[in-house]
Order: C-alpha cells, then structure tokens, then sequence
C-alpha cells in the first residue's frame, strides 16, 4: 500500500460538476455572463475607463481589471485575454497587458483613500 493512494492504484480523480475549474492546487469559478453584465455597467456608469487584463495564475483565471478616471475599480473573471481585449474594443475604452503596465497610480490612491475613510 502506497502512501497515498491507500491502495487505489489508478483511481482517477474527476473535475466536480459545476461551474468551476481547475487552476493549480484551488478551483476559482468560470466567468459568467454577470460578471460581462457588471463590467458593461461600470463602463458605462463611470468616466474615463481603462481596461487592465491581468494573466491566468495559480490562484485565478484571467481577469479584467477596470479602473475610473478617480480610481475606482472593478474586476471580474473573463472567458479569456483575447475575449476581455475585444470586450474593451467593443465599448470603445483602451485596454492594456497589467503584467506589462502594472496597476495605475490612480487606483493605489483611490485603496488609500477609502482606507483613511474607515479609519475616522
């Protein structure tokens, strides 16, 4: 009897049903078309929007970070880069490669802010 198996040569793990995938050691839920739903409204409740495509990595699927004119951001789970790229085309706002840029300014101000707000 092997350390792990306990005996179960060949037993095959199977992917649970659901919407969830595997992504390294942790299962993250798939996009969804709410997800699609609540980055639209943002987009289009908000000014001066940009997209941030962040890679796939062991804890998360790829996903669109957007971030307002004042820093204010939302990100959601998307099917793929290329889909969250055409997103971005499509609603007309600039979308960039977050492992290549990095997160705006804008952004880490606008954590900072609403973290001074808690505190008072």
């Amino acid at each position: 009897m092997n350390l792990f198996g306990r005996g179960r040569r060949g037993a095959r793990f199977k992917r649970p049903a659901g919407d969830t995938a595997r992504t390294g050691s942790t299962r993250v839920r798939a996009s969804s078309s709410e997800d699609e739903a609540h980055l639209a409204d943002f987009i289009d409740t908000r000014e001066g929007v940009e997209g941030f495509v962040e890679p796939r990595t062991a804890v998360s699927d790829v996903t669109l970070l957007l971030v307002a004119w004042d820093g204010e951001f939302t990100r959601r789970r998307v099917p793929s880069a290329d889909w969250a790229y055409k997103f971005c085309q499509r609603r007309g706002i600039k979308a960039y490669e977050a492992g290549v840029v990095g997160i705006p300014q804008r952004m880490r101000e606008y954590i900072s802010r609403q973290k001074r707000q808690k505190r008072r």
